[in-house]
């Protein structure tokens, strides 16, 4: 058994307690013991216990300058993760693409590839995730070895659980057992997440989560998605179905959406929507290029059809918003460079839905690249593994 083996069956086999001391470290470091108590709510005596097997197989370090922890003549030497002890690789599957990265334990991107999807076939879409990763792992030389499991991320209805695909519109895909099939091609442990749901998972452990009681994930472009982290957890939802804010059904029956119901925000507000739409009041067909070049000029049908997209946008978060009180909106995805298209019309219908307090929510946009969605990818696996769900 080598020293990641080791690693990864001391956190396979940990209590809920050393569990939670480990990811104290791991998204609070460099912390000191009498930090991990009081934020675990562990005695002292406890933490100490814990975190010494974490030392011995390298998964954690103390080597760092010794400071005084407040107490006479006892310093306190903070503890973090050794940061490349274990790695993840992450992956994003998109309609027309493959993302992957291979991260550390924080998450820091080691290695990247990114190959274009020509179908959206299930054996074209393993075949891409078997190359990705075997360039990363080619990439990665020594340090493949520390690879203990690989996350990979679909948008749509996802159980993270049994690793099936349940429904995909996006992929054309309806319960595909994506990890299995997978595991058995790469050889590895691998785990499939919803990809805001999984992208939520990384800003909950590695971004803004770290400092922000509850918070919600946004994301406008193809599709319309949303992740919830409340009172310190992302909110997975008992099967595993959380958040779809972009198929309420807040707008006319009559727009169908990609997932084959009526009325959804999607419907409306995604990418292909807008970009039919538009071509729709052109009588020609258009790219979202042509489509955002004419918003911006200040084209009738297309700034219309944007400000319809921001208001059910906007109605959507209120509703989000109203339902579960994050004190923090992120608007993120593909769309969010464009986002001067939408923010008036979207603030507006916001602060007309928003109940009461609610309305104090803030709102605000951070890009977020397909590299921090494979990221999110690698993060849902980290995830996975300190919580013993592996």
């Amino acid at each position: 058994m080598n020293d990641a083996d080791a690693a990864v069956s001391l956190l396979r086999g940990a209590s809920a307690a050393a569990a939670e001391v480990f990811r104290s470290i791991l998204t609070r470091g460099p912390i000191s013991r009498i930090d991990i108590a009081r934020l675990t709510g562990l005695s002292q005596a406890a933490v100490t216990k814990a975190v010494a097997p974490l030392i011995e197989v390298g998964l954690v370090s103390n080597q760092l300058d010794s400071q005084r922890d407040g107490q006479p003549g006892r310093p306190a030497n903070p503890l973090m993760v050794v940061a490349d002890s274990l790695v993840f690789i992450g992956i994003k599957v998109n309609a027309d693409e493959i993302v992957g990265v291979a991260t550390d334990l924080p998450t820091s991107i080691l290695a990247s590839d990114r190959r274009p999807l020509h179908s959206t076939e299930l054996d074209a879409v393993v075949e891409a995730i078997e190359a990705t990763t075997t360039t990363l792992v080619d990439t990665l030389g020594g340090r493949a070895e520390r690879i203990c499991a690989v996350g990979v991320t679909v948008s749509g209805d996802v159980d993270a659980h049994s690793g099936v695909v349940r429904e995909s519109a996006i992929m054309g895909w309806t319960e595909v057992p994506l990890a299995k099939i997978l595991t058995g091609r790469l050889d590895r442990d691998v785990l499939v997440e919803n990809d805001v749901r999984a992208l939520t998972i990384g800003e909950h452990w590695f971004g803004v989560g770290v400092g922000t009681a509850s918070f919600a994930i946004v994301t406008i472009g193809r599709g319309i998605g949303s992740g919830l982290h409340v009172n310190g957890e992302v909110v997975e939802g008992a099967y595993g179905v959380a958040g779809e804010i972009g198929h309420l059904p807040l707008t006319s029956p009559d727009r169908i959406c990609p997932c084959g119901r009526r009325g959804c925000v999607e419907a409306v507000a995604g990418t292909p929507a807008i970009v039919a739409e538009v071509a729709r009041g052109h009588g020609r067909e258009l790219s979202i290029d042509e489509v955002l070049d004419l918003a911006h000029r200040g084209d009738p049908v297309a700034v219309r059809t944007f400000e319809q997209a921001a208001t059910v946008i906007g109605t959507a978060i209120a509703t989000l918003v109203n339902l579960a009180g994050p004190e923090l909106v992120i608007i993120g995805g593909e769309a969010v460079s464009d986002f001067d298209l939408f923010e008036a019309h979207l603030r507006a219908a916001f602060a007309e839905h928003a109940f009461g307090a609610a309305g104090r929510c803030r709102i605000v946009t951070r890009p977020h690249t397909f590299e921090d969605w494979a990221r999110g990818a690698a993060a849902s696996a980290i995830e996975r593994l300190v919580e013993n769900r592996i």
